[in-house]
């Protein structure tokens, strides 16, 4: 039971990163119908943005880690936002009615933002700054950083104001009709391709959340580091059927917590088995994923 509580905690945590991510595919693939193969590797950059903006603050001798980590969250996020926008307008629109060639310029999308980072950065780990310790609550034998409870927490948050935006606003409202039916929403006044691209910024910035937030958790980060984590997200987005934001949580949370238990109760080299063999059983099984729906009705 120890080691199951322990390994709850750790992957609900994990969880949260892949519930991030996973909200950035199910909402481009609701609208567009499009698998954002790069979107994993806009995570990877928002963590490189992060370390560099950690590193300037540093050199201008600003040592308050609240701060800093509020500044590399707000400024990584904002420069992620703007990039999934640019891969929008110069790598997908362009192709919005050319299914095949549009994957293959995600593929093409994916592989230019990874060996940049390689070009910009280093092909060996960077080691972020260790600004908050292992200390936290202690609930018996279970450990509980500081640091865990603000990655859930404001993952949280975060997921909740992604929902209450699509669900509550106007803004939210011509996402939803976009979904359903593009050309009927252009009629109705809808300006379609602003719409996408502030989908691709709102994706983003999730993103580049959970990037900065995973380098401060693991203490390092690679240039392939959104390869793994972006199967996964999408793992966690068609467990919880993709195009359904709540779908996304729960995927997100569901796929850490059952990678959690696998490495705890076995090893954690058995993470990535259970990670992809869910996909199969889910594909196998229910297609449209726990909460999938008709494709219109997602969102």
């Amino acid at each position: 039971m120890q080691v199951a509580l322990q390994q709850l905690v750790n992957g609900l945590t994990v969880g949260a990163f892949y519930a991030l991510i996973a909200l950035g595919y199910t909402m481009v693939y609701g609208i567009i119908r499009l698998i954002n193969f790069a979107h994993g590797d806009i995570y990877a950059v928002g963590a490189f943005v992060g370390l560099s903006l950690y590193g300037l603050l540093a050199a201008l001798r600003i040592q308050n880690p609240i701060l800093t980590t509020l500044l590399a969250l707000v400024v990584s996020m904002g420069f992620t936002g703007l990039l999934g926008v640019l891969l929008y307008r110069v790598a997908y629109r362009p192709l919005l009615h050319a299914r095949l060639s549009i994957l293959i310029s995600a593929i093409g999308g994916s592989l230019t933002l990874e060996y940049g980072l390689f070009l910009i950065y280093s092909p060996s780990f960077l080691v972020y700054p260790h600004l908050f310790g292992r200390a936290g609550p202690s609930f018996g034998s279970v450990d509980v950083s500081w640091l865990q409870v603000v990655i859930f927490v404001s993952g949280l948050v975060l997921m909740a104001a992604l929902y209450l935006l699509v669900h509550r606003t106007k803004i939210g409202m011509a996402m939803r009709a976009l979904a359903i039916n593009q050309d009927a929403a252009r009629l109705m006044g809808v300006d379609v391709d602003r719409v996408i691209a502030l989908t691709f910024f709102l994706g983003s910035v999730l993103a580049a959340f959970a990037g900065v937030l995973t380098g401060l958790y693991y203490s390092q980060i690679s240039f392939l580091m959104g390869f793994l984590i972006g199967l996964k997200a999408f793992t966690a987005a068609v467990l919880g059927g993709i195009g359904n934001i709540p779908g996304a949580v729960l995927g997100g949370f569901l796929l850490g917590i059952l990678e959690g238990l696998a490495a705890g109760y076995f090893s954690s080299r058995w993470k990535d088995v259970v990670a992809f063999a869910i996909l199969i059983i889910i594909l196998v099984v229910r297609p449209r994923g726990l909460l999938g729906e008709r494709v219109v009705e997602r969102m």
